[in-house]
């Protein structure tokens, strides 16, 4: 207890090199944990949105702009497909069920989607309150919806042109609140559901003379669709087929790269605060050589005073990572609650990922070997050589 007391008490008396060594092993540790949260949490709910869908049928374009405006409702939609062309998909021996999509509307921020009852099944949602839309201009919100707007069964919402909160509203044409979900963990939170008919009927002044959808979401009767769906899909018709799997999975790549840069540079931010350290144990060391060897006269041994040197060493290293936790899980839930007022994808400083404990135990088993070779010195040091050089 007198070692940590006065470990303490060193490093007190030198307040500024104290902080910069603390600061620096903060920023680093604050950086990769923030990325550890942040990747984690974005690669959870890639999978749980996409785990369902098999395949994504749509209008010709980018494969990954049509996974991410059809299934995680993050982008603008490549286009349109006929409905006889997609019923024809739909109706494959290999496709085990065929979810449509009509997209093309917002409420707040809330994207509108016309689908039918295979929608809940796809994401696993469930109702909380209220029953399925029936008729036209019916409408299920999801369980963020219902919240953040305070929508109740029999609420009327209205619609506004394209994806954006401020685009034009369908004043004429409202809905009618007749479901409300439980939460589920999954995209359909943040959604408002509708029948494909409402949709038409809302955009009918509009609407080519063809009925058009936006995508099927596919699932697979048989393993082998899988190598030959897409391929017919693609080859044979003016439609496109993408796979969530594979586009999530590049992704996460294109991602990955900026991601790794930042864990470097956070590593030599972190390699920096050790050579720091280092330099300001050692320094310190030669400073206290002195009060050392007083110390070892007055009955300390030299394991007591290489303990000294080392407790002030770990002292540092535990404030810089509990510091660094505090300031990452802070970030990650500044940006979580930036995101969910714009009504993006939840994200939250409260969890907690497997990664930030090997990353506090490399930091301070690392930092604890940086902080031997004071430890040692102090711990080598002939008094008598000390004071008779006083």
């Amino acid at each position: 207890m007198r070692i940590a007391r006065l470990a303490l008490a060193y490093l007190a008396s030198r307040p500024l090199a104290t902080a910069l060594n603390v600061a620096m092993l903060a920023l680093g540790v604050a950086t990769i944990a923030f990325l550890l949260l942040v990747t984690h949490q974005a690669e959870e709910r890639l999978t749980r949105d996409a785990r369902a869908v098999d395949l994504v049928v749509g209008a010709k374009g980018s494969p990954l702009q049509l996974i991410l405006s059809t299934v995680f409702h993050a982008d603008v939609p490549t286009g349109n497909i006929g409905l006889d062309e997609s019923r024809a998909i739909a109706t494959n021996p290999m496709v085990a069920s065929a979810t449509p999509l009509a997209l093309g509307d917002s409420f707040r921020g809330h994207r509108i989607v016309g689908t039918d009852a295979s929608f809940l099944a796809l994401h696993d949602a469930k109702l909380a309150q209220g029953r399925m839309f029936e008729a036209e201009m019916e409408a299920v919100v999801g369980a963020e919806v219902a919240r953040r707007q305070g929508l109740a069964l029999g609420a009327p919402l209205t619609g506004a042109h394209g994806l954006a909160a401020s685009g034009p509203a369908h004043g004429d044409h409202p809905y009618r609140v007749v479901g409300i979900l439980a939460p589920a963990g999954t995209v359909a939170d943040r959604l408002v559901l509708t029948s494909v008919e409402s949709v038409w009927h809302v955009h009918e002044e509009h609407a080519p003379a063809r009925k058009e959808i936006t995508a099927l979401l596919i699932r697979y009767r048989t393993p082998l669709a899988a190598a030959m769906l897409p391929r017919a899909v693609n080859a044979g018709t003016a439609m496109q087929a993408a796979s969530p799997a594979y586009e999530s999975a590049r992704l996460l790549d294109l991602a990955g790269v900026g991601v790794q840069t930042l864990q470097w540079f956070a590593v030599v931010l972190m390699a920096s605060a050790a050579l720091s350290l280092f330099a300001a144990l050692s320094s310190a060391l030669q400073e206290r050589r002195y009060d050392l060897a007083l110390l070892r006269t007055l009955g300390a041994s030299p394991a007591s005073l290489a303990a000294l040197t080392l407790a002030e060493g770990v002292t540092l290293l535990m404030a810089g990572a509990i510091l660094g936790l505090a300031l990452g899980h802070g970030a990650a839930h500044a940006l979580g609650l930036w995101l969910a007022a714009s009504g993006s994808w939840p994200l939250t400083g409260l969890a907690w990922v497997a990664g930030e404990a090997y990353l506090v135990l490399a930091v301070l088993g690392i930092g604890a070997l940086t902080c031997l070779v004071p430890a040692l010195q102090a711990y080598a040091s002939d008094p008598a050589s000390l004071l008779a050089k006083r």
